[in-house]
């Protein structure tokens, strides 16, 4: 997949078929609209290519109520890479980008740059400043400017659900822990990524070594709790583990924020200082507070049991 991220040298007498959006999370519904959009391009011997941008575009517009994300731009990528998408555009959304009229963003990026034939994009597609750009404008400029418009209906949640699934459907499933919805939603168990970091080491004189994992601030959490889930190693190498995302009430009455430690199963070895990846596939039980540590034991063996069950 070509990366493009200087849009004044991405200029090409290929056509292309291309898709905007923020894209966090490249779930079902993404999947679906690129998927169409590969076919499109497929047929009219075009490139197909997905628009997004640096970072989510509500951080620049509303930062005091900017989601949190499910992709950073780098997973992302790698995401839609596995798309099969021919390449993806990386716009740079600062206050400026945030300011320019619709049809200015369509004359420098959809003309100019991509010299598109067709646009898809979901029948609620709003874009430019204040979202004034819509699917109807859209076809107004498109008549100016020869190319095509091809909204698609939003793809509806599996599971029964009468909403469609959305980036915001699943920011609130993980925020009531179901990992598991989400999951469906996303097409993949939800995944964080962090560098392992030292901790209080507890868990190890107790038996039950932790790596603790510190995930971005601008990385969405899913609620606290006890997880099982995977574990993956800088080397690549993936463990079945059991996830305690929390803020330790047993030993902090008010953490100011929530900590991240996996306990691999049936693994021994070093992982502080690595860049790793944990995987959420099933919620075990909330968190809570307990009378010390031969408690705390206690349960762990129960948890880690239950990890071991469904992993």
């Amino acid at each position: 997949m070509q990366v493009i991220r200087d849009i004044l040298k991405s200029a090409d007498s290929m056509r292309s078929v291309v898709t905007i959006g923020a894209y966090d999370g490249v779930h079902r519904g993404h999947q679906a609209v690129i998927a169409q959009v590969k076919a499109t391009a497929q047929q009219l011997g075009c490139r197909s290519v997905v628009i997004t941008f640096d970072r989510h575009p509500a951080s620049v517009v509303r930062p005091e109520s900017a989601p949190k994300l499910l992709t950073d731009i780098d997973q992302k990528l790698e995401l839609l890479e596995q798309t099969g998408v021919d390449a993806t555009m990386i716009v740079s959304f600062d206050a400026s980008q945030s300011t320019e009229e619709p049809a200015s963003f369509v004359k420098r990026v959809l003309v100019d740059a991509l010299n598109t034939q067709v646009i898809v994009v979901g029948e609620d597609f709003h874009f430019g400043v204040k979202r004034a750009g819509n699917v109807a404008m859209l076809r107004d400029l498109g008549k100016q400017f020869d190319f095509e418009v091809a909204p698609v209906q939003l793809i509806q949640r599996p599971d029964g659900v009468t909403e469609p699934v959305s980036s915001t459907s699943i920011r609130r499933a993980l925020a009531g822990g179901q990992v598991e919805v989400a999951t469906n939603l996303l097409g993949r168990a939800y995944e964080v990524r962090g560098v392992v970091v030292n901790g209080d080491k507890r868990g190890r004189t107790i038996g039950f070594p932790t790596a603790n994992v510190e995930v971005p601030n601008a990385m969405c959490l899913p609620a606290d709790g006890v997880y099982a889930g995977k574990f993956q190693c800088a080397d690549g190498s993936v463990h079945a583990c059991a996830i305690n995302l929390g803020r330790r009430p047993t030993f902090f009455e008010h953490a100011d924020h929530s900590l991240l430690e996996a306990h691999l199963l049936d693994f021994a070895g070093d992982l502080y200082g690595q860049q790793v990846m944990v995987t959420f596939e099933h919620f075990l039980r909330s968190e809570r507070k307990f009378d010390g540590l031969e408690a705390i034991k206690t349960q762990l063996q129960l948890d880690v049991a239950a990890a071991r069950l469904v992993s």
